[in-house]
């Protein structure tokens, strides 16, 4: 496939209504427990149990790449996701919700192997970063399009299902009228491969990076909200903040990715986790929170393609997948750790302990970044 081919820009297609699904689903089911007044560790359960299903479709995804192809996973992925959310207007209570939810990991996961796999197989060293940052930008749009829907439309679950239902299977038509085509993918990129990609030196600063960048947007997803409601605002702002710091995501995602081809990964990563501690500072120090709030989201939710780019630039073609996985995993295991970690120290302390935390994790990657070039592979893109 070429840059901009059909099948990436059709693949870009499906994962925007696949993604307003996610992002609705995400945001309403917690909702939807509470109004039938479960206790609150079994919401978290549930809540677990999805990102449980990330962590094992991620594991599943390589071999089933392997013995099936991109188009025929991606059919799997959506299938799955539609009959987990199917089944929760059919099937009630906390076992089959936490079961349903696992299975509407899965299939994410599985999609989002696919769609970043594919991209990274198509694209060179040349213009990774752009077709990555397309992906990151599809992907938050998605998100932001997901909350939108959710203050317009009625969030009754019987009024929900349907239409979130009929989003991800006219997610699947794009892909219909395509074959997706990445370049061999052979044996030796099969799930086992995922943990000597995980251990190679050569990329370990990229993956690094991704569980970073999962420590970094897990803590700003889950708990900036909380960190603004306990400044005394309301929900509407709390949502408008939010939505400067996704929006301020999606605007940095093109031109960090152009940067990243142009002058290196290694540069712009430097770069980026600078400006993310001086957001986490500019924050700390009550400086004009649109300002800090903008930088930070600029640099954070830019960290992970850049990271994965680095990693993917160490690898033979035919091992991109079994990379892929590995770095969709790091971030899935930060994303997990970082917001409980940082939870419990806000919960103990103080809730300026979340950018206290942003702050020193960024500042542990810089000084990996900072190491001499010898004592590490520097992949840099060709200007």
């Amino acid at each position: 496939m070429s840059t901009w081919s059909r099948p990436v820009l059709l693949l870009l297609c499906g994962l925007l209504l696949l993604t307003v699904s996610i992002a609705v689903l995400n945001t309403l089911v917690p909702l939807w427990l509470t109004h039938d007044q479960l206790p609150t560790w079994q919401v978290g359960m549930v809540s677990s149990s999805y990102y449980t299903g990330n962590l094992a479709g991620t594991l599943l995804a390589g071999w089933l790449i392997t013995h099936y192809g991109f188009n025929r996973c991606y059919y799997l992925a959506t299938i799955l996701f539609a009959v987990a959310t199917v089944g929760m207007a059919l099937l009630g209570g906390f076992y089959s919700w936490t079961l349903l939810r696992f299975i509407a990991g899965v299939g994410c996961a599985l999609m989002w192997v696919v769609v970043e796999s594919a991209l990274l197989c198509s694209g060179t060293v040349r213009n990774r970063g752009q077709l990555l940052a397309a992906y990151m930008i599809i992907y938050y749009l998605g998100t932001v399009a997901g909350q939108l829907l959710v203050s317009r439309v009625s969030t009754e679950l019987l009024h929900v299902i349907p239409w979130v239902t009929a989003l991800v299977l006219c997610a699947v038509l794009p892909v219909v009228f395509v074959r997706v085509n990445a370049g061999s993918v052979n044996e030796e990129a099969s799930p086992g491969r995922i943990w000597p990609m995980m251990r190679r030196r050569s990329s370990r600063l990229g993956i690094n990076g991704c569980i970073i960048s999962g420590v970094l947007l897990g803590s700003l997803y889950g708990l900036m909200p909380l960190y603004l409601a306990h400044q005394g605002m309301s929900d509407a702002t709390v949502g408008y903040w939010m939505a400067l710091l996704v929006s301020s995501g999606i605007v940095g995602q093109w031109p960090v990715g152009r940067l990243a081809d142009r002058f290196g990964r290694l540069l712009v990563l430097r770069v980026q986790v600078f400006v993310i501690i001086l957001g986490a500072i500019a924050m700390l120090s009550d400086a004009a929170m649109a300002p800090a709030l903008f930088v930070l989201g600029l640099a954070g939710f830019t960290l992970y393609p850049v990271a994965m780019s680095w990693a993917c630039e160490t690898v033979a073609h035919h091992e991109l997948v079994a990379m892929n996985q590995a770095l969709l995993f790091s971030y899935t295991l930060g994303s997990l750790v970082g917001p409980g970690t940082t939870a419990m120290l806000m919960q103990s302390y103080s809730d300026r302990l979340l950018f206290v935390m942003i702050a020193g994790v960024a500042l542990v990657y810089l000084v990996m970044l900072l190491r001499k070039a010898d004592q590490h592979a520097t992949p840099v893109a060709h200007a």
